[in-house]
């Protein structure tokens, strides 16, 4: 399930291949040109969602990319899986409980593997109150001026996580003996950042 903030951790990775000052640099999450999505197992085949509510910020300089600083946050309650009856069950007590926990965070914890365009991005993903260490392969796009004169760069990002670790239980017994629901739940990024 993911979230923004993974997002913009898989970019502060990724930006070691591109940066070219020599000062940290602040870049934000385009909402607008970024999709954060999920998929999980449900009986034989995949349900895929998105996340359409997030925001998050970049601090970097290229010369320490040991030194960035990723934070972002996930509106729990835009969980869109195209299907208005899954999407209230998804908000409920047996999922995300909305009411309760209203966003998903992430913030990050250190850079390694930097190698071309690909690295890895180590952080704290915080869903339903329980934070639990992550780590996200980044693919870094490439990145240049928009015709208004904004510097932009692109990512994609990918994480497999364990929904039961985060307090995501739900499940129905089918009967053939196996479950509804998967337990691993793969988050695909695509994200779009802006230099302020």
């Amino acid at each position: 399930m993911r979230r923004t903030g993974i997002a913009l951790a898989l970019a502060a990775a990724a930006l070691t291949g591109f940066a070219t000052s020599s000062q940290a640099a602040t870049w934000k999450v385009d909402g607008s040109h970024t999709h954060v999505g999920f998929s999980v197992t449900h009986l034989f085949t995949s349900v895929h969602g998105r996340f359409d509510g997030f925001e998050g910020e970049i601090e970097f300089d290229p010369e320490h990319p040991e030194a960035t600083v990723v934070r972002g946050t996930i509106d729990a309650r835009t969980v869109n899986t195209n299907r208005a009856k899954r999407d209230k069950h998804l908000r409920s007590a047996d999922f995300f409980d909305v009411e309760k926990y209203p966003t998903l965070r992430f913030e990050s914890t250190g850079v390694s593997d930097v190698s071309g365009d690909r690295g890895k991005l180590s952080g704290n993903l915080t869903i339903r109150g329980v934070t639990r260490p992550v780590v996200l392969d980044v693919r870094y796009l490439g990145q240049g001026r928009d015709p208004w004169g904004n510097v932009r760069a692109g990512f994609k990002a990918s994480l497999t996580i364990s929904r039961k670790d985060y307090g995501l239980n739900w499940n129905e017994l089918l009967e053939t003996g196996g479950l509804l629901v998967g337990d691993q739940v793969e988050i695909q990024i695509d994200i779009e950042v802006m230099l302020e």
